[in-house]
C-alpha cells in the first residue's frame, strides 16, 4: 500500500511541476529549463514524500520469558538409619560407622551426609 501511495504522490508532483512551469508565453519560449526544473522538483518532492510514507514503523518484540529452572533434588537417607550406613559404606572406603565420618582427599574427616 505504501508503494502505491509513493508512486501516486510522485506522479502527482511530477504533473504539477510540469503544469506550473510549462505555462509560458511565446516571448519566454526559449526558457525550457523551467520545465526541467519543474520535473526535477516534482520528482524530488515525490521521492521525499513517498519515502516518508513508506518507512516501516518500529514494533517492539515481545518480552522474552525465561522459566525458572527446576530445583535440583537429591535424596539421601537420613543419618543413623540402616540405609544411611549402607550408602556411606558403599560410597566411602574410609567410612567409620561408629563416628559417621570418612577421610576426605583433603586429609580432613567429614561427616557422611
Amino acid at each position: 500500500m505504501f508503494k502505491k501511495i509513493a508512486i501516486t504522490t510522485t506522479a502527482l508532483a511530477l504533473v504539477a511541476g510540469v503544469t506550473l512551469t510549462s505555462q509560458t508565453t511565446s516571448a519566454e519560449a526559449g526558457n525550457g529549463w523551467r520545465v526541467g526544473a519543474g520535473i526535477a522538483g516534482g520528482l524530488a518532492a515525490g521521492a521525499i514524500i513517498g519515502s516518508a510514507l513508506s518507512q516501516p514503523r518500529y514494533v517492539a518484540p515481545p518480552p522474552v520469558y525465561y522459566p525458572a529452572p527446576a530445583p535440583v533434588v537429591t535424596y539421601r537417607p537420613a543419618p543413623w538409619t540402616p540405609a544411611w550406613y549402607n550408602y556411606c559404606h558403599a560410597k566411602y572406603r574410609s567410612f567409620n560407622p561408629n563416628t559417621g565420618y570418612f577421610l576426605a582427599y583433603s586429609g580432613q574427616y567429614r561427616f557422611c551426609r
